[in-house]
């Protein structure tokens, strides 16, 4: 049975073609990213290791930053000068770092914001600083002077005693290159820059003149580094850290593995989609071949093989297609992650240097993987092949179902999608608690679906049955009653798209209705011409840029929404600081009771919301803890409807920089006199002193930052549909070539009678595009339905949501499945018309 096995796949090879490439691809999708992030791990831990291989221990100060005390923050200088005569010390480092722009000759910010870092320069006793290699001039020295990675230098074209226009949160200011430097340093290998001033400066940039936040410690040879640590922690402040530099590496470690986690999820699950897509491909070949093959098989079972032989030879044959598959694929997968890789350089997420790590789990998922998907995808049609009776040796008719058999799995599907379907829609009446429950009847429903597909196949394609006549004759009348012929096989076709538009449709109607949701909350609530935030986003812009905002030519009204937080009636509230007078002319709060003029007063404002729940009313007083621990009382001088803009609570920033050292600004509202222009805009990149690290948006803007992480949701969706579409095709190129293979006879017959060669491969693409229309129809309806399921349950989340079906999309969508079907139809369609009628009619 080996034998025979082998025999047939041999005497296949065409037609398996088609079942190799769609388990290669997910086994390529599999092995690749298993091979990617286990070398990306590899490279970031081996960089980590390398970072603290001269690190005995490295103390962290947490908090010092935020702004929340008048105390001291960090390390002192002293308590540097005390560490580094600690026995076993042999130096010590110290590090302070925040945010610093790099301005290219144009003006344009250098790195992707989020990642570009400044730091300080702290040389040793021989005058380096040994975290960093200086390749040409020297460290900064002068308080106008700084150094540069290489990278950014090369990309600014900046050369040593160039100037360079420098960004943090505050003014540009101009400094003189002193230095271009090699590193190590994360935000570098991420693609962002690195600046170092001299110490001095950068503790008036980020922190305190005399304190840092960082400190690390080489430890003299032969000295124990736990030794050292228990004599660091009593020096060192009670909001400090203090480690070994063994256990830091490891805990980065971690949070590398951590980190990356996503990034591979994300990619396993587009390889689940391309395998579970590619199991109806798979069994559709393995049904069509066994249907092809049925006097062979059955003439097998006459001269003795068992049932059980005739199921385990098409189960080998299965075996050796996978195994075959899998391993094109892990040398695919193997490809993937170099071109994963060198994509993530590209585009200036540069990993650092390692071998390319292939784990003996990535080779073994791979095959196992792809193995074991196609022999359970060829298990059914190896049963029904075991069925066959020797008496159908003596007919060359095709197995066909029987009625039982088809009303059995009518019966099974429809129980199974009613289940799936009351659970939809139970999840949905739920509300925002019902999202498993729709997950698991979304399952169960879409399992529903692909059983019963068949059945569906012949009302849906009924119904445009006339259109495919009255448009295109004979051709399309024979289009129509080919893709009914066997429903089975166009159903496990048309199944591959139906499983892919699912998804795609469902989370675009759920990302287009969140998006116009956020949309009409900009909307309705940001009456401003233009908000100011950084280029690195959460970052806090300085008092410097709120001052120079104001004094833009056009400015009409300017407020910060300044973000703090203090304990009000016992609990603590996050707040937004405001100006008052101008906070009304920049946002739309709408407020129920009171007036937002008592701001001016000193008084605060409070959602209805959280008012209610704490039966709180305009008027009254309420004992305040402030962030710097002082203690008072104030009063409510207004209640507004929530939104998503400010917080539950509004209050003048004058109050909350009273208790606080350093605010947190993330973004400014700007009301500029004309509205939105080209010169108003300028007006403030110019009152910004042109900082490339600081964005001026419009509403625009202000709408797309708000939406991103939707359309990038909806970009993940949209790449996932495109495996689908690649699997969809193969699928129906299969079904079609096997299709015409199975009709040669009958073809032959058509181009006997009259059927010419034009509309023989008219027939053959209408057949495609029905099947691949059909597949995306009830795919889009699924997507349909369980779109509104979500949207029931984030509706009372999302102020002013509401759901939206976008038909434009839908459309969109069902004209690619017809160009599917297009495509997929070439090569069948030419091999259908270029048959020899004679020949044809001649075949079994």
């Amino acid at each position: 049975m080996f034998r025979t096995a082998l025999r047939n796949v041999l005497a296949h090879k065409a037609r398996l073609l088609m079942t190799v490439l769609a388990v290669m691809l997910g086994v390529a999708f599999v092995s690749g990213t298993l091979v990617f992030s286990d070398t990306l791990s590899n490279a970031f831990r081996n960089q980590t290791a390398k970072g603290y291989d001269k690190i005995a221990v490295a103390v962290t100060t947490y908090g010092a930053m935020d702004g929340s005390s008048k105390q001291d923050p960090g390390i002192s200088a002293q308590t540097v000068e005390r560490i580094g005569r600690l026995d076993g010390v042999a130096s010590v480092g110290a590090r302070v770092d925040g945010f610093a722009g790099v301005a290219d000759p144009n003006g344009k910010l250098i790195g992707n914001g989020w990642s570009n870092k400044g730091s300080n320069y702290y040389p040793g006793e021989n005058g380096k600083d040994d975290r960093y290699t200086l390749v040409t001039g020297s460290g900064p020295t002068e308080n106008d002077e700084i150094a540069l990675d290489k990278d950014t230098a090369a990309k600014g074209k900046y050369e040593v005693g160039d100037t360079v226009r420098v960004a943090t949160n505050g003014p540009v200011k101009k400094y003189t290159l002193s230095g271009v430097f090699t590193t190590d340093d994360g935000s570098v290998s991420a693609g962002g820059s690195l600046v170092l001033f001299d110490t001095e400066v950068a503790q008036k940039l980020y922190l305190k003149p005399g304190f840092f936040t960082d400190v690390t410690i080489a430890a003299k040879p032969g000295a124990s580094a736990e030794k050292i640590l228990d004599q660091v922690k009593p020096l060192v402040p009670k909001d400090a850290e203090a480690k070994t530099g063994a256990v830091l590496a490891e805990e980065e470690a971690k949070q590398i593995d951590a980190g990356l986690s996503g990034l591979k999820q994300l990619l396993l699950y587009a390889a689940g989609v391309a395998l579970f897509v590619g199991v109806f491909l798979i069994s559709n070949t393995f049904s069509m071949l066994v249907a092809q093959r049925t006097k062979e098989l059955a003439l097998m079972r006459a001269v003795g093989a068992s049932r059980r032989q005739i199921t385990r030879s098409v189960l080998l044959e299965a075996l050796v297609v996978g195994a075959i598959a899998s391993a094109i694929g892990l040398a695919l997968g193997l490809g993937l992650a170099v071109g994963l890789r060198s994509g993530m350089n590209a585009f200036d997420l540069k990993i650092p240097g390692g071998p390319l790590v292939v784990s003996p789990t990535a080779i073994l998922s791979g095959l196992v993987v792809g193995v074991v998907v196609t022999v359970v995808a060829a298990y059914l049609p190896g049963r029904r092949a075991a069925k066959i009776p020797p008496v159908a040796a003596m007919s060359s008719v095709h197995a066909v179902a029987t009625t039982k058999s088809l009303v059995v799995r009518n019966t099974v599907g429809a129980a199974i999608a009613l289940a799936g379907s009351a659970g939809i829609l139970w999840g949905a009446a739920v509300g925002k608690d019902g999202k498993m429950i729709i997950a698991g009847g979304a399952f169960l429903a879409l399992v529903g679906l692909i059983v019963l597909i068949p059945l569906l196949s012949r009302p849906v394609i009924a119904l445009v049955r006339p259109l495919l006549v009255g448009g295109f004759g004979v051709a399309g009348k024979l289009a129509g009653q080919n893709a009914v012929r066997n429903p089975r096989r166009t159903g496990a076709t048309a199944s591959a798209l139906a499983i892919g538009l699912t998804l795609v449709t469902g989370m675009s109607v759920l990302g287009i209705s969140v998006g116009q949701a956020l949309d009409r909350t900009i909307t309705d609530n940001v009456k401003a011409d233009y908000m100011v935030q950084m280029a690195a986003q959460g970052m806090s812009l300085d008092q410097s840029a709120l001052a120079a905002v104001k004094k833009a030519k056009g400015a009409t009204a300017v407020s910060p929404q300044q973000s703090s937080y203090f304990e009000l009636g016992g609990v603590d509230r996050s707040v937004s600081g405001v100006v008052p007078g101008d906070i009304e002319r920049v946002l739309n709060l709408k407020v129920l009771d009171g007036s937002l003029s008592t701001l001016g007063q000193g008084r605060i404002a409070v959602d209805q919301d959280t008012a209610k729940d704490k039966g709180w009313k305009t008027g009254d007083t309420l004992p305040v803890k402030f962030s710097d621990g002082k203690t008072g009382k104030l009063t409510i001088g207004a209640t507004y409807e929530p939104n998503d803009v400010v917080s539950t609570v509004v209050a003048p920033v004058s109050l909350l920089n009273a208790h606080e050292t350093r605010a947190y600004i993330p973004q400014i509202y700007v009301k500029m006199d004309g509205g939105e222009s080209t010169a108003n805009e300028q007006a403030l990149v110019d009152a910004l002193g042109q900082n490339p690290a600081i964005r001026v948006m419009d509403k625009k803007d202000i709408q797309d930052e708000f939406g991103g992480m939707i359309n990038v949701l909806l970009n993940i969706a949209y790449g996932l549909l495109a495996m689908a579409l690649i699997i969809a095709v193969l699928g129906v190129v299969n079904t079609l070539a096997m299709s015409v293979f199975e009709r040669q006879q009958e073809i032959g017959m058509l181009r006997a009678i009259g059927l010419d060669r034009r509309r023989v491969k008219r027939m053959i693409r209408l057949e495609a595009v029905v099947i691949s229309v059909f597949g995306a129809v009830v795919g889009a309806a699924m997507g349909t339905f369980l779109g509104w399921a979500v949207s029931q349950t984030v509706k009372d989340s999302i102020p002013g949501y509401s759901m939206v079906v976008p038909w434009d999309r839908i459309g969109l969508f069902l004209l690619l499945a017809g160009i599917v079907g297009v495509l997929a139809a070439l090569w069948p369609a030419r091999s259908a018309a270029k048959l020899n009628m004679l020949n044809a009619i001649k075949a079994e």
